[in-house]
């Protein structure tokens, strides 16, 4: 993904989720998607879709059951 759109995907998710702490961040060798961070942590990968006429993007994110534990 270009940088334009790294940084608004950014915005969005911050405002979204109202933390200011998200981080999307350009993947090594990847130009179809962008990682996402909540500070240090990986939380999970956003995927440009381009496909269709419409421009769209996933995100996706796994949670194991691991994490669920302390809830």
């Amino acid at each position: 993904m270009k940088p334009d759109e790294i940084r608004k995907l950014e915005a969005y998710l911050k405002k979204l989720f109202g933390n200011d702490r998200l981080q999307v961040r350009a993947r090594p060798k990847k130009d179809d998607s962008a990682e996402v961070y909540l500070g240090d942590e990986f939380i999970g990968v956003i995927f440009r879709d381009d496909e269709d006429e419409d421009l769209s993007w996933n995100f996706q994110m796994a949670i194991l059951e691991i994490d669920l534990e302390d809830v």
